[in-house]
């Protein structure tokens, strides 16, 4: 559980207008931050069938959720030029825990880059990002 001050969705980096898609909603997601996400967002979070530009994606991922690299590159479709993805997984020791090293390979396959690491409470949240040629091309 995060801090309902805010605080989590905060360390994300996000902001009033962004339009935030949220993949891999299950029973177990934190649900007081995906509620500092909608308040600081100002909006709900879209889900998968969203056809809107996306400007942030957070993708709610466990270890036996599927292939990385697959929901990475349909998370990536719908997302703007400067857009940006959160994968949040389970912290060490928790059920459904992600290594670390599956997020940087599937992030390097996709043409993604790691940024930053934080902690959410039970879950990690790592930041990718896309490369600032995609939108030149």
């Amino acid at each position: 559980m995060v801090a309902a001050d805010g605080s989590g969705a905060q360390k994300l980096g996000l902001s009033k207008g962004l339009v935030v898609q949220e993949l891999g909603w299950d029973d177990d997601t934190d649900d007081d931050l995906r509620a500092d996400i909608e308040d600081i967002i100002d909006a709900e979070m879209l889900d998968e069938d969203a056809i809107e530009v996306i400007d942030v994606v957070v993708l709610w991922w466990r270890d036996d959720d599927g292939d990385l690299t697959d929901a990475l590159i349909e998370a990536i479709g719908p997302l703007a030029d400067d857009g940006y993805l959160w994968v949040l997984s389970p912290k060490t020791g928790r059920n459904g825990h992600v290594e670390p090293s599956e997020v940087s390979e599937a992030a390097a396959t996709t043409g993604l880059t790691q940024t930053s690491v934080i902690n959410l409470g039970d879950w990690t949240a790592t930041r990718l990002v896309q490369p600032k040629s995609r939108g030149s091309r």
